[in-house]
């Protein structure tokens, strides 16, 4: 994501080859994934739509795909992804139905599909993974058909807090990603001019036996720090031992906790040019929206 220095600025190539190196075991470690997958899918089943093609945007290795094939028996599903190791171990597991899915390895900024051709995106935990939110929602919009669907989840500013707020109390450098605030990704729709958009969050908290086991798990499913301004050398012993012990003042009931503010979302591509009338578009925040649900 953009800010004032461009310490937080995320290097694309980094991205690919950290998912890259993650595709082989990334289903061994992707419950929060598969989690928020489920909460995207509960939503869907609220929403009357039948599309002929899908694109699973940031789909890793298949397993949102293989589950839209089941949702969506007549559609075509497009699984795109920036690393193309994840969508050929994606081509291995699946099995069938092959005729109605294909792959794509593409950058959501510059996304390789074309104009007006897709029914419904759906983006699993991928926005966070942007610098330019409105450059990926111009695409979305762009590959969309009039009155086209896009539903996605993506993490918001309190994820991983107690990891962020443990390195504070080390040092000055980036050790944990930013993330984009829900009001903003909703003005951020608006301003693309995608329609009526509904949004809200939820807290979602996994434990772990200790920092190193968190630290671990986000290495191997390819979400470890790649920010610009992150510090190049190897991080000493010392100072991880001093993280460590300040994450430790966060242990309930012989566990660490680890907070991930999820925000789920949709808007609409307009039917038409002329429905657009962007003064009267408003997101709506529904009443669980405020009630920060917090799940195990």
């Amino acid at each position: 994501m953009h800010d004032e220095n461009g310490k937080y600025a995320l290097e694309k190539t980094q991205i690919a080859k950290s998912f890259s190196s993650a595709a082989s075991h990334y289903q061994l470690v992707d419950q929060l994934q598969r989690t928020v997958a489920d909460r995207l899918f509960e939503r869907l089943d609220l929403i009357k739509k039948s599309p002929l093609a899908v694109l699973d945007l940031g789909s890793g290795p298949g397993a949102s795909s293989a589950k839209l094939m089941k949702y969506y028996k007549k559609a075509r599903i497009i699984e795109t992804d920036i690393s193309c190791a994840m969508l050929k171990h994606s081509a291995k597991q699946a099995r069938k139905f092959l005729s109605r899915r294909q792959r794509v390895c593409s950058d959501a900024e510059m996304l390789a599909i074309k104009t007006d051709s897709i029914d419904l995106v759906f983006s699993n935990l991928m926005l966070q993974w942007c610098d330019d939110v409105d450059l990926v929602l111009k695409e979305i919009s762009r590959v969309l058909r009039p009155d086209g669907l896009f539903i996605f989840s993506t993490f918001g500013p309190d994820t991983l807090m107690e990891l962020r707020k443990s390195w504070q109390q080390v040092d000055e450098e980036i050790h944990v990603n930013a993330f984009v605030d829900m009001h903003d990704i909703g003005d951020a729709l608006i301003r693309i001019g995608l329609e009526n958009p509904v949004m809200e969050t939820e807290k979602i908290t996994l434990n772990y036996k200790d920092a190193r086991d968190l630290m671990r798990e986000l290495k191997m499913i390819g979400a470890h720090n790649i920010n610009h301004g992150r510090r190049r050398t190897l991080t000493g012993k010392n100072r991880l031992l001093k993280m460590m012990a300040s994450y430790e003042k966060w242990r309930i009931d012989g566990r660490l906790p680890a907070t991930y503010e999820v925000i789920y979302g949709h808007a609409w591509k307009p039917a038409s040019i002329k429905s657009r009338r962007i003064d009267e578009q408003t997101v709506t925040f529904p009443v669980s929206a405020l009630k920060q649900a917090s799940s195990k």
